[in-house]
């Protein structure tokens, strides 16, 4: 008689932690915790009454225009559902800063592929 192991769960993906790729999710680290970007149709709306059509952002990011508390704006919209307490865009910004923007790049990309390509 074979006996099956039971499946090993999957380690968090560098630079994404634990947000699913497949689902256009991203995470960061921000003060010791991680927060899941999720962008979803309620969380895009909110993004783009304050930021702007979603096209042009995503233009802006590719001219290399988006600007670190834009970054910060689209992160915390897209991260609100589920946050720990006490994490707001005033520390998600300063992640950002602590990482910099080459360190949380995998992020943005992720979202603003799926923002263009949809799931």
């Amino acid at each position: 008689m074979t006996h099956l192991s039971a499946p090993t769960p999957t380690p968090p993906l560098e630079g994404r932690g634990f947000g699913n790729p497949y689902r256009g999710e991203a995470s960061l680290k921000v003060g010791g915790e991680t927060i899941v970007i999720r962008p979803s149709f309620a969380a895009l709306v909110a993004a783009e009454l304050e930021l702007g059509p979603l096209f042009a952002l995503v233009e802006r990011a590719a001219e290399g225009r988006l600007g670190i508390g834009e970054l910060a704006a689209l992160f915390d919209h897209l991260s609100g559902e589920g946050r720990p307490l006490g994490i707001d865009r005033a520390r998600i910004g300063e992640a950002i800063v602590e990482q910099g923007l080459a360190g949380v790049s995998p992020q943005l990309k992720l979202v603003l592929g799926q923002i263009l390509q949809g799931r």
